[in-house]
């Protein structure tokens, strides 16, 4: 019985679960494909490396030729990262009709329409279930358990980094500086964390999601943005007297045939599920017309269990391998994209606002917000220490973006409002 020989880009945290996983789970893999799997190559960038996994030095290459022009391997599987020299390495894999198992989010973000293609062109696959919250199955969920359905709202918790920041603040009260530099010491934030504090791998992810959600190709440049990095105590202590509890949320919305992509730290009812999702756990609640609301939850990174997700993807490749049917399983987006205007956005909004502490005050504030026919749904006013100030605390009732923005505006040009401190989205119901 012939083994299927694999090409390995990159033997780092990923890397090095693949590898532990296909030499432990022969028998599984056996069971479950009919034939033996075999790592032929690796691609590393130094040979001579310590590594947490042991693994024959003649397996290790640092000419990426070696597995790309290698007519014995059959699968190349890239874990290696990285945007352009990966996407030219993958394009010449799939155009020498090799299947490719990505867990690269990045690239398949900016580039994931084009390698597609190529892939579909040349009758070859190109998985990447690992590319969105790790271990967790949530593109196969959509692509193959949800197909029938259609995707009214996809909401999750998908960068580990900052849940496991927001966790730390929100129930040790720790600043946001001290918390970002343990997450770096325990390895759960790089030493450059922009990505994650700032919210572009979440909004990467998003991207995927909202084109297999939506059979809809999203871009990057669709998703709105905003991190956690003005996240302050302060915010997370009212949110916590206010019944919410706040997370980086990645939302995708459909209302028609217009969609929204957004990743903004959001507050919801601390009842609601993805509420309890702590630490470095990722978490997605997806709701569909007929199934209504399912969640998604698990480990979003890590050796193991994004591993598990790319090796899970090689055995569907070589189910395909042996049906004779790779290059079939690709769906070209469906929807023309429309993407919904402030006007057409809508949801509730926390805000915190440092006014003077006189008479009147509130009145000439909430007038404001009826002129706009937007009212609240729960208020906190209080004085501050600071002689002659007060501050005013209030979650409104769902708005138009628009509106919102035009009364933070006319705030701004109140004589009675000194400082708007913060503004955040709150979610509520998946259902809108």
């Amino acid at each position: 019985m012939q083994a299927i020989s694999v090409g390995l880009l990159g033997l780092g945290t990923v890397g090095s679960g693949v590898v532990r996983i296909i030499e432990n789970h022969q028998d599984k893999l056996m069971h479950q494909i009919g034939c033996p799997v075999k790592v032929k190559k690796i691609l590393v960038q130094d040979i001579e490396k310590e590594r947490s996994v042991k693994v024959d030095p003649s397996l290790l290459t640092m000419d990426p030729a070696d597995i790309i022009e290698n007519p014995e391997i059959e699968v190349v599987i890239e874990v290696m990262g990285g945007i352009e020299n990966t996407r030219e390495y993958m394009l010449q894999a799939l155009r020498n009709k090799k299947n490719v198992v990505t867990a690269n989010k990045d690239l398949m973000a900016v580039h994931g329409s084009e390698l597609l293609t190529a892939a579909s062109e040349n009758g070859c696959d190109l998985f990447y279930e690992a590319s969105v919250a790790g271990g967790i199955p949530i593109l196969r969920s959509l692509v193959d358990g949800l197909a029938s359905d259609r995707i009214t709202k996809m909401m999750g918790i998908v960068n580990g980094t900052t849940n496991y920041i927001l966790t730390k603040m929100s129930l040790e009260g720790l600043p946001y500086d001290s918390v970002l530099k343990e997450a770096q010491e325990l390895g759960y934030a790089e030493a450059n964390p922009a990505a994650d504090v700032e919210g572009l791998d979440a909004a990467r992810k998003m991207a995927i999601l909202g084109t297999l959600g939506f059979s809809m190709k999203i871009d990057l440049d669709d998703v709105k943005v905003k991190g956690i990095t003005e996240v302050t105590e302060e915010d997370l202590q009212y949110a916590r007297q206010l019944g919410y509890t706040m997370k980086l949320l990645g939302i995708a919305v459909r209302e028609g045939d217009k969609v929204e992509i957004c990743v903004e730290p959001s507050l919801l009812p601390s009842s609601h599920p993805l509420a309890s999702v702590n630490n470095e756990y990722n978490a997605v609640y997806v709701y569909g017309e007929a199934v209504g609301e399912t969640m998604f939850y698990g480990p979003g990174a890590g050796s193991l269990p994004t591993a598990t997700a790319v090796v899970s993807d090689l055995v569907g490749v070589i189910k395909n391998m042996r049906l004779g049917v790779n290059g079939h399983s690709m769906v070209t987006p469906q929807y023309e994209k429309q993407l919904m205007d402030d006007g057409e956005m809508s949801s509730k909004h926390f805000l915190r606002l440092h006014v003077l502490d006189e008479v009147g005050v509130f009145s000439e504030v909430t007038s404001l917000f009826a002129k706009h026919q937007v009212s609240f749904e729960k208020i906190l006013q209080m004085p501050l220490k600071e002689q002659g100030l007060a501050e005013i605390v209030v979650v409104t009732h769902r708005a138009s973006l628009k509106d919102y923005q035009t009364i933070l505006m006319e705030l701004r040009d109140l004589r009675v409002v000194k400082e708007i401190k913060s503004s955040y989205r709150v979610e509520g119901s998946v259902n809108r």
